[in-house]
């Protein structure tokens, strides 16, 4: 797949391919142990396990997945999580997954870069379906789903393993091109494209 992830601008954020001068900002909140299991991955144990990952993220493109956008605070020059939408397939849905540095959690920078790839999804890689799923004791994720006006589609008993082996229920939220288009089409414009 040759495909280069864009630059997205939005009002406090930069999204753009994560890179490995990330890895600092990466391991200061990938460490932590109530970040990685939120998200499904086992916290980081040394700044080697989060270079490793951002060679993993690097990669995605070679197996036909989008890649994985740093998350950087315009006001600080500083990437505070990651978003993507994985488990691609082309011209028809993908997931969204969301990461925050906890030092960031409560100010709405997962909901702002949500709704960049949401629009990204829909506008400009032709989705028909963009999903997200998540933990059902995971609060503040359901809260962002709700936000982003996401369909609650029921629970998925059973519907993820995580690193140690524990299976967990997840809940199932998602959104069609035109569930997004009636509910985003006045802010469509606050998206800007800056590659």
């Amino acid at each position: 797949m040759n495909f280069k992830m864009p630059i997205i601008e939005t009002e406090r954020l930069i999204l753009r391919e994560i890179n490995y001068s990330d890895v600092s900002d990466f391991f200061e909140y990938a460490r932590l142990p109530d970040v990685g299991p939120n998200a499904g991955w086992e916290p980081h144990r040394t700044i080697h396990d989060s270079k490793a990952t951002i060679e993993i993220f690097l990669n995605k493109t070679k197996y036909g997945q989008l890649g994985v956008f740093a998350i950087v605070l315009k006001s600080e020059n500083k990437m505070i999580g990651t978003v993507e939408l994985h488990s691609y397939v082309r011209k028809f849905k993908a997931e969204l997954g969301y990461t925050i540095n906890p030092k960031y959690w409560g100010k709405g920078y997962a909901l702002e870069a949500s709704i960049a790839l949401l629009h990204w999804g829909f506008m400009k890689l032709g989705l028909s379906r963009i999903e997200c799923t998540t933990f059902v004791n995971n609060h503040q994720s359901k809260r962002v789903c709700e936000k982003l006006g996401l369909t609650f589609e029921g629970v998925r008993k059973k519907g993820y393993m995580l690193y140690d082996g524990s299976i967990h229920d997840v809940y199932a939220y998602a959104i069609t091109d035109e569930e997004y288009m009636k509910l985003y089409q006045n802010s469509l414009h606050k998206i800007k494209y800056l590659s």
